[in-house]
């Protein structure tokens, strides 16, 4: 029964499923590879722009000091050092090129750092893919009853829940800050302005980085619920399987009659070197292994046949019919069985044994001479 088992499991995938077409078993590596090219794949979108928010937030941070020096220098070069110089058309562009240059320092090393955020936790997750399928227009999306379904489905409602809870946190981390640090509020009256400004930074990098942590969370939630909705989405019918299983390894009726015909073939094949052997050693009824030796071609005996219980039974009514000789040796003729293929020579351990019995059969050939 143990050896049925895999077979069992096998032909389960091609049990009948009622007509349903319930999708109940998981997806194929094929199936998987197709929906890949498609381009439907699973991501979160909630945790692409967590991350992308706390590393431009992170960015900002770090180069808040420099971008406080670049607009003091700027400010000092323009209301201080240069109030002399007429407003003219050449003044005014290499005023605003070098407004241009400013903003391109403060502000390009922050879209960088988000780019490459971006491009990092988007390639974490799916990979690289390139198609156009999504892109393809489809007529089933402009059908007001499949756009009902999508407004009240299950994918809606998580949404929603996700969008509450996140205006809800990002509100009570927003009022707990700003609770926390209360007492400077005040005090901005009588403080610089660089002063003022890095206070505010040093709050307001806080709140960030609070609500980024937090959508974080709810990015890595929604990033497991994306690869259920994915596996769900994926999963295959026993049909679907079945008709897989036919269109890339073939149907298995089929396959199974062109197995049965090549082991008919390779035992006719078998059959027909019966007649050319010198002997046939049985057990006596369940083995039977046919050996021929030719001095002059060969180094050693070769089995040019076996087989066991019918297959055996075979063999020796052929041979007795050939005139081939049939010795008992129940030892030996399990031995070679179970450790000599067809068309391979006799092991050297058994040397001896085989050629007692090849001596044998010599011995009775000449006294029939």
């Amino acid at each position: 029964m143990s050896e049925l088992q895999p077979w069992l499991v096998d032909l389960q995938l091609f049990a009948d499923d009622g007509g349903t077409g319930e999708k109940t078993e998981k997806a194929t590596p094929r199936r998987r590879q197709e929906a890949r090219r498609k381009g439907q794949v699973f991501k979160s979108t909630d945790l692409n722009a967590a991350i992308i928010m706390v590393a431009g937030t992170a960015a900002i941070y770090l180069s808040y000091p420099n971008m406080i020096q670049s607009l003091q220098d700027f400010t000092s070069l323009y209301l201080l050092e240069r109030t002399s110089q007429d407003f003219t058309i050449q003044y005014t562009i290499e005023l605003l090129r070098e407004v241009l240059y400013l903003l391109a320092q403060l502000v390009l090393p922050i879209m960088a750092t988000c780019f490459v955020a971006a491009l990092l936790i988007t390639y974490l997750q799916v990979g690289f893919i390139f198609s156009g399928e999504p892109l393809t227009p489809k007529l089933e999306r402009l059908n007001p009853v499949q756009g009902f379904q999508r407004i009240f489905s299950k994918r809606a409602l998580v949404e929603l829940t996700k969008s509450l809870l996140k205006v809800v946190v990002t509100g009570w981390i927003v009022y707990s800050v700003i609770r926390k640090y209360y007492y400077i509020f005040p005090r901005f009256v009588d403080m610089e302005l660089v002063a003022t400004l890095q206070a505010l930074a040093l709050i307001i990098f806080e709140m960030a980085m609070k609500v980024g942590i937090f959508f974080i969370v709810i990015g890595v939630l929604d990033f497991i619920y994306q690869w259920y909705e994915h596996e769900k989405t994926l999963k295959m019918s026993k049909y679907d399987v079945k008709q897989e299983y036919k269109e890339t390894e073939g149907d298995p009726v089929v396959k199974s009659r062109q197995r049965q015909i090549q082991r008919e073939a390779a035992m006719r094949r078998m059959m027909a070197e019966v007649p050319k052997a010198d002997v046939i050693i049985t057990n006596p009824t369940h083995f039977a292994v046919a050996l021929q030796y030719e001095v002059d071609a060969m180094e050693a005996p070769v089995v040019l046949a076996k087989g066991q219980d019918f297959m055996a039974a075979r063999i020796r009514e052929i041979a007795s019919a050939n005139g081939v000789m049939i010795v008992e040796n129940p030892l030996l003729a399990r031995t070679l069985y179970y450790s000599v293929e067809i068309g391979q020579t006799v092991p050297e351990e058994l040397y001896h044994a085989v050629a007692e019995v090849l001596a044998f059969v010599y011995r009775q050939k000449k006294k029939v001479l």
